[in-house]
């Protein structure tokens, strides 16, 4: 966006005493913020006003922006009602008043995928768009790549957080030829990689050339998750030429075409198969439609005005 000459301000938890969420070391959960967003507001003068969190950063700012009738867009890009229906069993529907609450005075709700749309509309959201993610193509291309000759092929990779909601355990009981990567870290890394130690290979959490070496060396993508919305490591995954297995869910179902560049089935083992038949070049294809450049694009077509 600034390349667009925008000039760009976040406000983040880093800002403010915070602490770290249980289990989610990377989230941090900020203190004492209303008076600073309000006063970080009333400096700026900001054209536009994005909320991209329904934490405590994003109540404060919804508050502050409903109080001086400043318009505002936000965003819904995890569906945390799912997540906690995962963990706990209940409370979930009570989630999803709170969202909805949360959205309804947003003059554009932001959503990664035509699925997650059309669920959020039978709840009753309004102002719906689509947003999806992107990746940095000049970063995520397919490159060629020896460090995978030690690994007996064909070699299958998950990439991501490794947490219940993002069921890893399915991929890792498949059986599959060759061999097993697993790249990322999250709780469970370590209840996992004891349990399936002869199985796969966890190699923990990897960005930038390292990251795409790896991503290159392997066969398929293997995409577990039935709560992700979007699946920004199908993107990453397609741009280093690897086909991608997952379910037909929300998330996948809006990238993936079915038999082009991966398979969705609710067999993960056979959708992994499958998909080692498949063209690289369909898959790096596919990628070129979710760049920086069409994601920043569509983000700002959907900012409205402030009012300042």
């Amino acid at each position: 966006m600034e390349q667009k000459d925008f000039k760009v301000s976040v406000i983040h938890p880093e800002l403010f005493l915070n602490i770290s969420l249980p289990s989610y070391s990377e989230i941090h959960i900020p203190f004492f913020t209303k008076r600073k967003i309000k006063s970080f507001i009333e400096k700026e003068k900001p054209e536009y006003i994005h909320i991209m969190t329904e934490g405590v950063l994003g109540f404060w700012a919804r508050y502050i922006c409903k109080r001086n009738k400043l318009k505002f867009t936000t965003s819904f890009h995890t569906d945390f009602p799912q997540y906690i229906e995962m963990r706990i069993g209940f409370f979930s529907e009570s989630i999803y008043k709170y969202l909805r609450w949360f959205h309804s005075c947003s003059e554009n709700t932001m959503v990664p995928s035509d699925s997650l749309k059309s669920k959020l509309e039978e709840k009753a959201f309004r102002n719906l768009s689509i947003w999806h993610g992107g990746v940095d193509t000049n970063i995520f291309k397919a490159r060629t790549n020896e460090s995978s000759n030690n690994f007996k092929r064909p070699i299958f990779v998950y990439l991501g957080r490794i947490a219940v909601e993002k069921n890893i355990e399915e991929f890792l009981t498949c059986s599959l030829p060759g061999t097993k990567i697993v790249i990322g870290d999250g709780p469970l890394r370590k209840h996992l990689e004891k349990k399936y130690t002869d199985k796969a290979y966890f190699v923990g959490y990897k960005k930038g050339k390292e990251l795409v070496d790896i991503l290159s060396s392997c066969d398929v993508l293997i995409f577990p998750s039935r709560t992700d919305t979007f699946g920004l490591s199908i993107i990453e995954a397609m741009a280093c030429g690897l086909p991608v297995a997952a379910h037909d869910v929300v998330g996948p179902r809006d990238i993936i075409s079915d038999g082009v560049d991966g398979f969705l089935d609710e067999n993960l083992e056979r959708a992994a198969l499958n998909c080692l038949k498949l063209s690289r070049k369909a898959c790096i294809q596919k990628s070129m439609l979710y760049s920086w450049e069409t994601s920043t694009q569509k983000f700002m077509d959907g900012l409205v005005h402030s009012g300042l």
